[in-house]
């Protein structure tokens, strides 16, 4: 039996029937069920269990992709247990799990919670492979310095992403809210996309082999189509196009990749976690 650095815990339900044994695995999906950053609508903690437990709805077999999770090596390895409220604790174990796939050579897989918890995978990622680049899907800027006085709010993890990798090597898409500083500041220091996934493909092709790092936070999503996150935010992307992006995206050399976010309370047709569970599994065969 693998040892992990923090506590984990499963309760038998696997991701969409992910169960491929940890050493045969290249995907290792583990929850991050923390929301103590969330500054609206909270709830995202309830997100892992919930797309576990509503995958079992889905085939893991893609028509699309002509492929299956059976057949990519996916393992899950269940939730952290996260101190409540505890950020900072919080971050550790999340980097230290990032830490341990890494040294295992998985691709790490994170299921959020809020987006937060993003700050301790790009921290490790960029210590791993010290060129990483950062893929950034969400309806915000998340580059505040500081939130109401704390750096590590999801407000923030942008932010504490161009630090980890440098100027320009943030690629960010779909933002369409956040404050005016924030926007100068986007324009300035990243490859900043607003409004509009339309650059996925032409970014891409720029980062060429560079280790990536790929962060969908799902509010980018219209609310029309996932009402149920934390923050939603109109004029928002559908899910045909923020797949079609995703597929562009499936060329790089994803390192690690996280998904969060959603928040099944704010949702409680089940809908908005649909939603994620069939986007995860297209995202992840799209990698493969």
């Amino acid at each position: 039996m693998h040892e992990w650095p923090v506590d984990v815990v499963f309760e038998g339900t696997t991701f969409c029937g992910c169960d491929t044994p940890f050493e045969d695995s290249r995907f290792v999906i583990f929850g991050a069920p923390f929301d103590g950053q969330t500054s609206f609508r909270p709830g995202a903690r309830f997100a892992p269990s919930a797309m576990r437990k509503e995958s079992w709805g889905l085939e893991s077999y893609s028509p699309l992709l002509d492929r299956d999770l059976e057949e990519i090596g996916v393992a899950d390895i269940g939730d952290l247990e996260l101190p409540p409220g505890a950020s900072a604790a919080a971050l550790r174990c999340v980097e230290r799990t990032f830490e341990a796939l890494f040294k295992a050579e998985k691709i790490p897989v994170m299921i959020g919670g809020d987006h937060s918890m993003t700050i301790a995978g790009i921290r490790a990622a960029a210590a791993r492979y010290p060129d990483l680049h950062v893929i950034h899907l969400d309806a915000h800027t998340d580059l505040r310095g500081d939130y109401l006085g704390d750096p590590l709010s999801h407000a923030s993890v942008i932010r504490r992403a161009v630090e980890c990798t440098g100027d320009g090597r943030v690629h960010s898409f779909g933002v369409r809210s956040g404050l005016r500083e924030e926007f100068a500041f986007a324009r300035e220091y990243l490859d900043f996309n607003p409004f509009t996934l339309e650059n996925v493909s032409s970014s891409a092709d720029a980062i060429g082999k560079a280790p990536v790092y790929v962060t969908i936070d799902l509010d980018v999503l219209d609310p029309s189509v996932c009402p149920g996150t934390g923050t939603p935010e109109p004029e928002g992307v559908s899910f045909t196009a923020l797949r079609q992006s995703l597929a562009a995206l499936g060329k790089l050399s994803v390192v690690a990749t996280d998904m969060m976010e959603l928040s099944p309370p704010c949702d409680l047709s089940g809908a908005s976690t649909a939603v994620a569970c069939k986007l995860l599994r297209e995202w992840l065969l799209m990698i493969a």
